[in-house]
């Protein structure tokens, strides 16, 4: 996966910054995705309300939840600082897992 990021994004850094500058500007209800598109590369997509990668025909391997009860108790209407901080608790070699299940099919 890291070799995936680096080739793509030239660095985790990079990757995390992506997917953290699309989660704060999804308007209203949605989601940051990781995924892995038809072409079986990663990409950086968000999705509004209830919509899945999955109907686009790409795998999610990853995903920000930026709808308001997944950070509204603890951070009100600080939706960056929530994105900020929700690195601190991805389990990247979960990640991985999901990321090699979705290559290889």
């Amino acid at each position: 996966l890291l070799d995936a990021i680096v080739n793509k994004y030239g660095s985790l850094e990079n990757l995390k910054n992506e997917i953290s500058n699309k989660a704060v500007t999804v308007f209203g209800s949605g989601y940051s995705w990781l995924v892995v598109n038809d072409k079986k590369e990663l990409d950086v997509i968000t999705t509004a309300n209830q919509d899945s990668p999955l109907s686009l025909k790409m795998k999610p391997i990853l995903t920000i939840d930026v709808w308001e009860h997944a950070y509204y108790l603890k951070y009100q209407n600080l939706r960056a600082d929530y994105v900020k901080n929700i690195w601190n608790v991805i389990d990247w070699s979960k990640v991985e897992k999901n990321y090699l299940c979705e290559k290889l099919y």
